[in-house]
Order: C-alpha cells, then structure tokens, then sequence
C-alpha cells in the first residue's frame, strides 16, 4: 500500500515503525526536521519537511493514488482538514487522530460530513480499558481474537498464586491455553516446558477465552476481587475526564486532584458528581490529607510519566488496593517491571493498535502491540498460496521467536502441536518477537513493486547519499 503519516510524534512515529515492516511505500510529513530524521534513519520510509495541510505537499506524494493517509498531528481540526482534503483529492482511506472532548459526542457526525473512514481518540479508548478494569475485573491489556474466542491477557507472577518457583510442565493449564511468552528483567523469553517462573516475571497466555476467563479466576490473589467504590485520579486531563465520566455512570465515587486552576473549573462544571481538588498531585501531604488510603484504586494519569510512576509507588505504600499509571514512553517497560508496578497502560501503544487493526482489515483482522513494541500477537487468515498451509507445523521451519498460540478450524479452537496441519481460511492467532516480523511477512506477502517502490528507494538513496 502507498501510505501518507502526517505528523511525527510518539503515534506516528510508531505507526510509521511497524507499517514500514509490511508490503507498503510509507512517506510521513511533518514540520519538525529532527524527528523526520530520526524516522528516516531508523525505518525503510520517505520524510519530507513540510505542511501536511497544503494541497501542494498532498499532490507532491501522489495523494490521488494513495490508498491510506493518517493524520496524527496535535491539533484536531488539521487532522480533520487534511483528511477532507486527502479524501477530495482521490485517497482511498483517511484516519484522523480526534481528542477534544468537544468532538467526542458528535465523531460520527464528523465523520460523515468530513468522509472519514476512521477515527480514533486515545484518552478515549485508554479510559474505557481502565474503566473496564475497575468496574468489571477485566485484566488491562486483554484482547480478543477471533470474534471473541481467543484471549491473550498477561499477568505477573506474583498475581497468581501458587505459580512463583514453579516450572511451566508442572502448572496445571488448561489443554486450550498456552504460556507463549515471558517478560524478564526487560528481555523476552520464548519459554519451554523446564523454564522456570519467577517473582517478578510477566507471562503472556493465549488460548480459548473461557478457558482463561477459568485459569485467571482459579489464580488470582485477592487484589483482583476488590470491590471498587471509591477511586482517586491524579491529573484531570482528558483521559481523566472521560474515565470519571464512565465511573460517575456506574455509581463510583471520584476524586480528581488537578494543579490547573482552570481545568479544575471546567472538570467541576462538565463533572457534577465528581470531587474536583486544585492542588499539585504529586505530593505526599495532600494525598495524605486527601485520604488516599481509604480508595479502593488509585489512577495517575497526570502528562508526566516519572510522576505517574512516583505515585504509584507511593499508592502501594498507602495499601491502594487497585493502581494503575500511564507511561507513555515504551522505554520505560524495563524500569516498570523492576519496580514491580503490575498495572501500567501505555495509550500511544494501545492507539497504534486500534490503527493497525482497522488498516488491515481482511488480511490481518487484528493486532495486540506487546512489550512497548518487541512482540505483536497477529490474526492471521491462512491463504491457500501461504507457504504455512498444507504442512505440519514442525515442518515450517519456524524461529523460536513465532509462536502459533491458537488455531480456529470451523469455529474451534485448536492449541496446535507439532502435527498440526493449517488449512486455507483458518485464522491463527500468532505472536511474534520484532526481530521476527519479516521472517513472518515472507511467509504471507508479497514484496513492494511497481512505480511507488521505484520512486521510493530512488529517494531513499538520494536521501542517503546527500547526506555522506
């Protein structure tokens, strides 16, 4: 696919990462010449320095042949002109990123008059997965494969009982789940039947949702059975506001401590229910006086990952039953793990999945971005010309690093072995380490060709020769 990213922050930047490890031509534009360049060096893309919002720029990359463009800048309404403008000049496909609350109960309004086929708000739908947690016990981070009948959902160690010490042979999991993976000490461990388990390690399972749903409610220490009542949030951001929002609904009492004046006034007016606290949530006196031990969970959502992480940690020490913190930068996975912080949600991540999953459509039906961007886990539909179907699995020669977790035939669920033979329409469920997605890509796609690819790596090498 020829693909136009409009904007180079964290979400770009990601998206440009993985949609440059597929079959597809992608150029981004931004106005900042150090993150373009850092792109550029790290990723098989186009760059250019420009106003994505000019017809000129648009027609510059051959918009009217362009089958998808993603316009993530910080403002809403240049996502939206430049997707109305993308989308009048010939482009197939649009994605505007739309955050401001304003927007948020007319999106699909806009989307009709402006013609866009997709938008996202990640404040929005990291809100509905915190929510979902606390309201209902769902594990942060799950996500359903194959309309529902696989899971992934990972877990520390020391959440479950009687599994720390343990070797993986010798846990009693169900026949229809699988340890695919563990996280330790920042690395990613394809495990086997003599590995190990320890304190602080995160397994990833995959496997039929019920048998999950089973496992986890067999293991699970009592954290998992609190009942929340009362919640506190630090930081009244728009991700604050959309989750006191959903809580408030369902008879939740909120608490928001917010250092701006003037968003304090706001969140009090659009949130009548809510208890709105001006005052630096960050410290420790006005937590204190606040009564932060009597909560039932703590969420840190202020703009500062370090902060985020302070809090938690001080939340823990206070006997917060529930604490759950944003962290943005995905090079931070190595430090949350070693402070044992167990519930830490990263929104460009989860966004970036979102757009991945609605990008590839048939092919790919869906994509759980894992590990701050090491592993993905993939539903794949096996077509009668893949080089995987028609062979036992122990014949494909595989990397350690592709795991297929799960394979649906006819509506069930299969946990494949050696022997297992994959028929043209299965849908497999497949994690797979970054080091591996080309090896995976080869397996399913063609290469890139035709007038794109040549103007492409045409540019590529002026790019990289102009600059010796």
């Amino acid at each position: 696919m020829h693909i136009i990213i409009v904007g180079a922050g964290k979400l770009g930047y990601i998206l440009a990462e993985f949609l440059s490890q597929n079959d597809n031509n992608v150029v981004m534009i931004d106005n900042n010449e150090k993150t373009l360049e850092r792109a550029n060096n790290q990723f098989d893309i186009l760059t250019y320095k420009g106003n994505g919002a000019q017809m000129s720029v648009l027609e510059g990359f051959n918009i009217k042949n362009a089958d998808l463009l993603i316009a993530t800048t910080d403002n809403d309404d240049t996502n939206m002109l430049i997707c109305y403008l993308a989308k009048k000049m010939g482009c197939k496909r649009v994605v505007a990123r739309i955050r401001d609350p304003e927007y948020s109960d007319q999106v699909d309004t806009l989307k009709k008059q402006l013609d866009i086929d997709y938008a996202v708000n990640p404040e929005l739908v990291m809100a509905k997965e915190i929510g979902a947690h606390l309201l209902k016990g769902q594990a942060l981070n799950m996500e359903d494969f194959a309309k529902g009948k696989v899971s992934i959902v990972n877990y520390k160690v020391n959440e479950l009982e009687g599994m720390e010490g343990k070797k993986i042979k010798d846990i009693n999991i169900p026949k229809s789940v699988l340890i695919a993976a563990i996280l330790r000490d920042g690395e990613v461990i394809i495990p086997y039947g003599d590995t190990l388990l320890h304190d602080n390690d995160t397994i990833y399972l995959i496997g039929e949702k019920e048998s999950i749903g089973m496992f986890k409610s067999k293991r699970e220490s009592l954290e998992h059975n609190i009942v929340v009542k009362k919640v506190m949030i630090l930081g009244g951001g728009n991700a604050a506001y959309y989750l006191a929002k959903k809580l408030l609904k369902n008879g939740i009492f909120v608490k928001i401590i917010e250092k701006d004046e003037g968003r304090c006034g706001f969140l009090a007016q659009e949130l009548p229910g809510a208890l709105i606290i001006h005052g630096d949530a960050t410290d420790p006196y006005l937590l204190t006086e606040e009564n932060i031990s009597e909560v039932d969970a703590l969420v840190s959502l202020t703009g500062f990952d370090e902060e985020n992480l302070l809090m938690t940690l001080l939340a823990k020490k206070y006997g917060v039953g529930k604490v759950i913190t944003k962290v943005s930068r995905s090079n931070y996975i190595p430090i949350i793990e070693q402070l044992g912080i167990n519930n830490a949600i990263n929104p460009v991540m989860i966004t970036a999945g979102e757009i991945m999953r609605f990008i590839q459509g048939g092919r790919v039906v869906s994509l759980f971005l894992l590990l701050g961007g090491k592993a993905e886990v993939l539903e794949l539909i096996a077509k009668e010309n893949s080089k995987i179907v028609g062979k036992p699995l122990a014949e494909l020669g595989l990397p350690k690093g592709i795991i297929i977790g799960s394979i649906v035939q006819n509506g069930k669920v299969i946990i494949p072995n050696g022997d297992s033979i994959i028929n043209p329409g299965d849908r497999l469920i497949v994690f797979c380490l970054q080091s591996e997605v080309m090896t995976l890509e080869k397996m399913f796609y063609k290469a890139k060709g035709g007038f794109i690819d040549e103007l492409w790596h045409r540019y590529k090498g002026f790019r990289k020769s102009s600059s010796n």
